[in-house]
């Protein structure tokens, strides 16, 4: 645990568990008695091992965790890379919509694009209310049968808002559409009930607030998706290598602490708040143990290097993270701090006081940023009048636009990859404007 004595400057504080959550010592400890195992016995007693002894027990607290009935959760190398094998064998046609939403991952992003290209079909982004919430108005009034898959993450990448799943669950539940929920950044820091989220899909990360190793990770798939898939079956090309399961099923096994994680994020936030020049990058009206921020004059990079010189360790995101979602400025890195159970009061404190260290003696120029500013949506996710913009098959570009002209723009980026748009002086909004389809193509 991460107590560490008032008054020992010495210690690491780890605020990122976002990233890299710190393995519990029990955890730590199997990972390292099962990698030697397999060094001097072979592969075959570890696999052994995890198909007898621990794989019964890790579906068990798996289903536990998400509210999930036994044996319907499948294990991955990562979130990202289960949504990658098993989204792009659904049977999606010409006349299907999906919708996505600004927070959508890049990963995902890129899967869900290559799908829309595939398949002819229509990719969406559900519009934001100007305080950073998605426009479940919008999601109950266009929401009809020819909507195929929603795609949401439930904690995004690069802030802290928390996605009401639940409530989104409630409205997509009376049509035939699949509902997939990225988890990642949630599980082990929320409550996450499948069962009750009322998602086909729901993927998560192993090494992040649950605190497990890297490259392990799960899937849980509801009966509907299961049949959805069936002509492609539902095995994923690269599972997690043994001692990996065998430490996330330890760490799943350490009892979880339910003390004021939110109450630790506020007081960072707070801090943050509090620092001239920051500006804390929180839209929405609920947050997580995630704060993410970035100052006027220290670039995010060098600022996470300064605090961990001071024993703190933060993260850092960049806006390719969540490419649909930038909230302005010129700035592409913002410094995130995410806090867990196992942080204590006197965690914050430390960051507070090495973020004031960080900061000492640099100017206060006339263009550093107001204190405490809540950064606004990007006008790309804004819908003005009908909402979401459909994104035809050929792909879309980005392009910089006013923020009357690209209010109400929306849409995805290339399978390709991410397209970093253009900056026109004086017009700091992004759209997504559709691209020319190619002859040929409708």
């Amino acid at each position: 645990m991460n107590a560490i004595p008032h008054g020992d400057r010495g210690r690491r504080v780890h605020l990122d568990t976002a990233g890299l959550g710190r393995m519990p010592a029990a955890a730590r400890a199997q990972l390292t008695e099962w990698t030697r195992h397999e060094d001097r016995h072979g592969p075959y007693e570890v696999d052994e091992h995890v198909h007898h002894v621990v794989r019964p027990e890790l579906d068990a607290r798996l289903a536990a965790l998400l509210g999930a009935p036994a044996g319907d959760t499948v294990l991955a190398t990562g979130a990202a890379d289960a949504f990658a094998a098993l989204v792009p064998r659904l049977a999606l046609g010409p006349g299907d919509r999906i919708w996505t939403t600004p927070y959508e991952g890049v990963a995902n992003l890129t899967v869900l694009t290559a799908l829309r290209d595939r398949a002819r079909c229509r990719l969406e982004v559900v519009p934001l209310h100007p305080d950073g919430d998605l426009d479940l108005e919008w999601m109950a009034a266009h929401i009809d049968d020819d909507v195929a898959l929603v795609s949401v993450a439930h904690v995004p990448a690069g802030c802290g808002i928390v996605t009401p799943v639940e409530d989104i669950g409630r409205i997509l539940a009376p049509h035939r559409c699949l509902y997939a929920v990225d988890a990642s950044y949630a599980v082990g820091q929320l409550p996450v009930d499948a069962g009750r989220i009322g998602c086909q899909l729901l993927t998560g990360d192993g090494w992040r607030f649950l605190r497990g190793p890297e490259s392990v990770g799960f899937a849980y798939l509801a009966p509907e998706l299961r049949q959805a898939l069936a002509p492609h079956g539902t095995g994923l090309p690269a599972l997690p290598e043994g001692a990996s399961v065998v430490a996330l099923n330890a760490a799943l096994a350490v009892p979880q602490d339910t003390g004021p994680a939110g109450g630790l994020a506020a007081v960072v936030r707070t801090a943050v708040q509090e620092t001239p020049g920051a500006e804390l990058i929180a839209p929405g009206r609920v947050q997580c143990g995630i704060v993410t921020f970035r100052h006027a004059e220290m670039p995010a990079g060098l600022l996470r290097r300064a605090l961990a010189a001071r024993g703190v360790v933060v993260g850092k995101t960049v806006a390719q993270q969540t490419p649909l979602y930038s909230p302005g400025r010129k700035a592409t890195a913002a410094v995130r701090v995410s806090v867990h159970h196992d942080n204590s009061a006197w965690d914050a404190a430390r960051f507070a006081e090495a973020l004031r260290q960080a900061l000492a003696g640099r100017g206060r120029g006339r263009h550093a940023v107001p204190r405490a500013v809540r950064a606004a949506p990007a006008p790309a996710a804004v819908a003005a009048g009908s909402g979401a913009v459909a994104a035809p098959a050929a792909g879309l570009r980005a392009v910089c636009a006013g923020s009357a002209a690209g209010a109400g723009a929306a849409g995805a980026v290339p399978a390709a990859g991410v397209p970093r748009p253009r900056r026109t002086a004086g017009r700091r909004h992004l759209a997504l404007v559709s691209a020319p389809a190619p002859h040929g193509t409708a």
